[in-house]
């Protein structure tokens, strides 16, 4: 059978695609790289947004308009909207996220121990979720309730996977090449809380980099109220990249005490500066709310304030939609839709600006790039695009075909395409 896999929204949703490819593959089915070629199409939703869930009914949609009668959807989204899910076109499976680990022995009616042995190599997926880096779920659900996020209601409470699960899927993903690996989760730093004796975070990632040879191991976005200063010694192994995703979602005391939200401006910005102190060059990058109930210009201009103060090296800003269900979306009074994307213009303005002033450092400084994609440009070579470890996107143009190589870069330049770089 001839498997097409699709996914809208976070990490995770990635690294979850990524074990059904292998659970197939190990099955004997093949995978391929549009839903005009599929027998069947798995789509893993999201609904963290308004146009996240929009985006995963387009795509279901999609496989339809391409003659595809067999389609499975999981995710966030057709968990809260299984009838309405069920009832698009070509849909036959609606698997909610509390089964969705077994999607793939369910639906094939093949034991759940069929697949407890080793792994087979990871292979990226073909099409458009093609990707060098693995993405390896270490951990799903959350027990924080914060009044903005639909994703709680979702997935369920927090729990962990075990360490030997979690090496076993990396070494797949070595011996098929991955050059590195990233850690994702709901709540990442929750990891390891849910076990019988506790453990930290850090106690996986310093399993990982003493049991295994990563070239590079990246962690996803990390609750700031989940480190101390001690978790940045990990750094000291280089293979570990320098970036850290913290989500601040606002720079505003009482939103962020209106988003239910465990940190305080004064917290993160003690955070921030413990990393910088530990991590040269580190890239700290955030996600920002915009409009969300109740706040005033006041509150904006305090949260724009501490964006702008802290710097980022990036990050994104989503303006606030009501997601049915949270706490948020029964909380007057709501903003007009013209001031939320008015505010969503000025906080991205300066996180842009900060953005560039961190790329601005590393001008004429040699990197490593993983290269992750390349597009033939015929006898004049190829152009490449891929990541430094601290998260900054390099394109070049090269006689060879590097896909999936760490090359040493030169960055050269700053253009309105990213950042331009030379091979040394």
């Amino acid at each position: 059978m001839k498997i097409y896999l699709d996914t809208i929204g976070c990490r995770l949703n990635q690294s979850e695609i990524e074990a059904y490819a292998r659970q197939f593959r190990a099955a004997g089915h093949a995978l391929v790289a549009s839903p005009d070629q599929a027998d069947l199409v798995v789509i893993n939703t999201c609904t963290v947004t308004a146009e996240a869930a929009s985006d995963s009914r387009q795509k279901i949609r999609q496989a339809a308009r391409a003659g595809v009668e067999e389609i499975v959807v999981t995710g966030c989204w057709s968990t809260l909207n299984p009838q309405q899910a069920a009832a698009l076109p070509g849909v036959r499976y609606v698997v909610p996220n509390a089964v969705k680990d077994t999607l793939v022995p369910d639906l094939l009616h093949i034991p759940v121990d069929a697949f407890d042995l080793e792994p087979v190599e990871r292979e990226p997926i073909p099409g458009a979720r093609l990707r060098t880096r693995a993405f390896i779920k270490v951990q799903d659900g959350c027990n924080n309730r914060c009044t903005f996020c639909v994703t709680a209601l979702a997935r369920g409470g927090g729990h962990s996977r075990p360490v030997a699960e979690v090496l076993a899927d990396i070494r797949a993903a070595l011996r098929g090449s991955a050059q590195e690996i990233v850690l994702t989760g709901v709540h990442l730093g929750s990891w390891g809380h849910d076990f019988a004796t506790s453990q930290p975070l850090h106690t996986l990632v310093q399993a990982i980099l003493k049991q295994t040879e990563v070239p590079r191991l990246r962690l996803s976005s990390l609750e700031p109220w989940d480190l101390d200063e001690n978790f940045f010694r990990l750094w000291e192994d280089p293979r570990l990249c320098r970036h850290l995703h913290l989500p601040l979602q606002s720079g505003c005391t009482v939103t962020l005490q209106r988003m239910a939200r465990k940190t305080k401006p004064d917290a993160f910005a003690a955070l921030v500066a413990a990393a910088r102190a530990a991590i040269p060059d580190v890239a700290i990058t955030t996600d920002i709310i915009v409009g969300f109930p109740g706040e005033d210009e006041a509150e904006f201009t305090e949260s724009l304030a501490f964006v702008h103060a802290i710097q980022f090296a990036g990050g994104h800003v989503f303006t606030y939609s009501e997601r049915p269900g949270t706490a948020a979306a029964r909380m007057t009074p709501r903003l007009p839709h013209p001031i939320r994307k008015e505010r969503n213009a000025r906080m991205r303005t300066v996180l842009d600006e900060a953005a560039a002033i961190y790329q601005r450092r590393f001008m004429e400084k040699e990197l490593g790039v993983l290269w992750e994609s390349a597009t033939t440009l015929g006898p004049q070579g190829w152009e490449l695009s891929g990541l430094t470890d601290n998260y900054l996107r390099v394109s070049t143009l090269s006689p060879r075909h590097l896909w999936n190589k760490i090359s040493p870069v030169r960055l050269t330049a700053i253009t309105a395409e990213g950042i331009q770089g030379i091979i040394v």
